[in-house]
């Protein structure tokens, strides 16, 4: 009798647990490295041991990883977010274990370092400019406005800021030039898509594209997560030239690749990569949409086991809506019990409660919840989004100054 696979998944919090899920379901034995900060929320029962990681930095999960497989080397590894990617990939290339590659792993951590590859390779991306502090780029800024400035290896739109004007400018350098090493790159304009791929050796199994609608400038924080968007031939035709370079470029292997894109007028434009899990459950919304379990196929790749037949074209259409409110404290919240008697709804995941401090919106970190909706055309699913922005809604009372 053949002994069963082996999976060791760095990092799990809440949104990693499904695949601890997707393995138990699969008969493959996970063991998991949890970091000490959501130590006591691990789910215990879902895995055959866990390792403890003292801190967040890269380093710390990477001796963690390097402890782990070295007392048993498992038969696949999967680094769950950003601190766990480059970890993971150190010792998937020790190890001769499945992964996107050490160099797709360091590329995607550093946007600066995607930038200067990417434009080596001749991948559509905006013009930009790598500065140790952001005095340096005053002047490149006002001969480029508008421009965004970004830090290098945050996510989840932390630091990322539109400047639109030379008084911005001017602004923007008092309050940020201390803070090291940024990115300044020129705005570009049109609607926001993501494009989530499986891959295995460099080959695409899978692929799906997200339309995004965020807040408005400066931080373009995301709000709604639309799956299986159909961009229409053309511009499909130009994103699939897009990625196709993108991967070349970045020398991926095998793992999740998450891609995000602007459509400009002359057609597709990178704004950034990722070979880890999409966030904002964006697996569990995909999953649905193309009617498969994309964290038990993520385990299959990863251990080495074979893959069902993958769908080509969307069989439902599913959402992500994040939870917002104005700054302040958290009064009241109405609407929760008529949102989860919905039919388009599957999952109410509010954040805050009554009694919570509500920060300005700047980063996706300070949204309040999700809620994840499934329906069976996207006229529904946009009256599904609709129902909940318009019932679902936070009390808060304004902090004085």
């Amino acid at each position: 009798m053949t002994a069963p696979r082996e999976l060791l998944l760095a990092g799990v919090g809440t949104m990693g647990r499904p695949y601890l899920e997707a393995a138990a379901r699969l008969g493959v034995r996970a063991r998991a490295l949890e970091s000490a900060a959501t130590w006591h929320n691990r789910p215990t029962d879902l895995a055959e041991r866990f390792y403890r990681v003292p801190g967040g930095h890269e380093e710390t999960w990477a001796g963690a990883v390097a402890a782990a497989v070295a007392e048993r080397v498992p038969d696949g590894l999967i680094g769950f977010a950003e601190p766990q990617v480059v970890a993971a990939a150190l010792a998937q290339q020790r190890h001769g274990l499945r992964g996107p590659s050490l160099h797709a792993a360091v590329v995607s951590r550093n946007k600066a370092l995607q930038r200067a590859l990417f434009g080596a390779h001749g991948v559509a991306q905006p013009e930009y400019l790598h500065v140790a502090r952001l005095g340096e780029a005053r002047d490149w800024m006002l001969q480029h406005l508008p421009v965004v400035v970004k830090p290098l290896s945050l996510s989840g739109s932390q630091g990322v800021e539109l400047i639109r004007t030379p008084e911005e400018v001017g602004e923007v350098v008092a309050r940020r030039d201390a803070e090291g090493h940024l990115l300044v790159e020129t705005a570009v304009e049109g609607p926001e898509f993501s494009w989530e791929a499986l891959v295995r050796e460099g080959e695409v199994l899978f692929g799906n594209v997200t339309a995004k609608e965020t807040t408005p400038p400066p931080y373009f924080v995301e709000l709604v997560h639309r799956c299986g968007h159909d961009l229409g031939p053309e511009p499909a035709s130009q994103v699939r030239e897009l990625t196709s370079g993108v991967l070349r470029a970045l020398g991926m292997d095998t793992g999740l690749v998450h891609l995000e894109f602007r459509l400009s007028a002359t057609g597709p434009v990178l704004m950034e990569v990722a070979v880890r899990t999409p966030g904002d459950y964006l697996p569990d919304a995909i999953g649905l949409t193309f009617g498969f379990d994309l964290y038990e196929a993520m385990v299959l790749l990863a251990v080495g086991l074979p893959l069902p037949a993958l769908p080509e074209r969307p069989v439902s259409h599913a959402a992500t809506v994040f939870l917002t409110a104005a700054p302040g404290t958290i009064t009241g919240i109405e609407g929760l019990d008529e949102v989860r008697a919905h039919p388009a709804v599957v999952r109410v995941r509010p954040r805050r409660g009554v009694g919570d401090t509500v920060g300005p919106l700047t980063s996706s970190g300070r949204r309040l919840g999700h809620v994840l909706v499934d329906a069976g055309s996207p006229t529904e699913r946009e009256g599904a989004v609709k129902f909940v922005r318009e019932t679902l809604r936070f009390t808060v009372t304004p902090q004085v100054p």
